[in-house]
């Protein structure tokens, strides 16, 4: 673990990432594995820097099984990596950042748990890059109940708002109160007790963190306006973004159009004209989650390319190598439910 009063090393940790995000894998892989069935994806990926995981995991699974379990496994090696490369604020910045995975893996239980899932099945979702230590991961596997989970977590980041959202999740009986608990509880803590005045690292680690929440409370925004569901979009509002207030969020649910033109005259326009014309001409929801997703890979990809010392190249590949698991699990689970080529293409995030 970093000393919290050393000095950041920036050029050593933002060397590291950019060497594997020129490692991970490209459009034309992708065409390779869009046309290889779940064994040959399997065979491709050991024969690449999966080999080790493929190769620790072949024994206990296999198929598509084995590939995501494999993806997961790797994500997590990387990301640790990653956190045991910097030191000094670079590290809190980064360790604060990968908290979103003990948001995945506190969500994954509760979701388990809903389901009725085995728990072996739970645990082996899990991607172990966050904070919580194996002992905590165990004591929520061994919950007996949802309840358990959310007493279980009393004294981390997710126990108040979880506690605090447990009555509406029994009144209504769905899981939305306590995911969206997650998620405010994750995305406070990553702007929490930064200083007032920044430097320019911290400044941009900032900018980074607010494009990332103001990008979430569009999807849900559009989520909610397609849905035509009599919800509240404040329900969903995520605080720490600078593009949108909860008002704002109510109004626009209403108005996709109106939503659209927002961005394009925001603080991202100029650096996302291209996706924001994907974004407009988006015909589904799906069509324009992933056209979002393009917006803030490139928006990520810009501030690590304007800013080269920060924080921002780190973040950038983690978003990469996020996306390059969510595209090789897309095309083994599609080539497993018998999906075409161009239908598994049309789901796929290639920068």
């Amino acid at each position: 673990m970093s000393v919290s009063g050393e000095a950041p090393n920036y050029e050593y940790v933002t060397a590291r990432a950019r060497s594997r995000r020129a490692a991970l894998f490209d459009a034309d892989d992708y065409r390779k594995l869009v046309r290889m069935g779940p064994g040959e994806i399997a065979r491709f990926m050991e024969e690449t820097e999966y080999e080790e995981e493929m190769n620790a995991l072949g024994s206990r699974y296999s198929g598509v099984d084995l590939i995501e379990y494999a993806l997961n496994r790797n994500l997590a090696k990387h990301f640790n990596d990653m956190l045991r490369f910097a030191e000094g604020k670079l590290y809190d910045y980064i360790a604060r950042y990968l908290r979103k995975f003990d948001a995945w893996n506190v969500k994954t239980v509760i979701r388990g748990l809903y389901a009725d899932s085995d728990s072996q099945e739970i645990e082996d979702d899990f991607i172990r890059a966050g904070a919580l230590s194996d002992q905590q991961l165990r004591l929520l596997l061994d919950a007996e109940s949802i309840e358990g989970v959310v007493e279980r977590l009393d004294g981390t980041i997710f126990g108040d708002p979880l506690a605090a959202a447990y009555e509406d999740y029994e009144a209504a009986g769905v899981l939305v109160p306590l995911e969206n608990a997650v998620d405010r509880a994750y995305y406070g803590l990553l702007l929490e007790n930064l200083p007032a005045e920044p430097d320019r690292a911290t400044q941009l680690y900032i900018e980074f963190l607010q494009a990332e929440i103001d990008f979430r409370n569009i999807r849900n925004a559009l989520r909610l306006s397609r849905s035509g569901a009599d919800i509240d979009p404040t329900e969903y509002y995520i605080d720490g973004g600078r593009l949108f207030d909860a008002g704002e969020i109510r109004q626009l649910v209403n108005n996709p159009d109106q939503l659209v033109e927002r961005i394009r005259s925001s603080p991202y326009g100029d650096d996302l004209d291209q996706a924001l014309d994907d974004l407009d001409a988006a015909g589904s929801l799906i069509e324009f989650e992933l056209a979002l997703e393009r917006a803030l890979l490139e928006y990520s990809h810009q501030l690590s390319n304007r800013y080269p010392l920060s924080v921002c190249p780190v973040l950038a590949y983690i978003l990469a190598k996020e996306r390059e698991v969510d595209n090789i699990r897309a095309i083994a689970r599609g080539k497993e439910a018998g999906l075409s080529a161009d239908e598994i293409e049309e789901e796929l995030v290639v920068q």
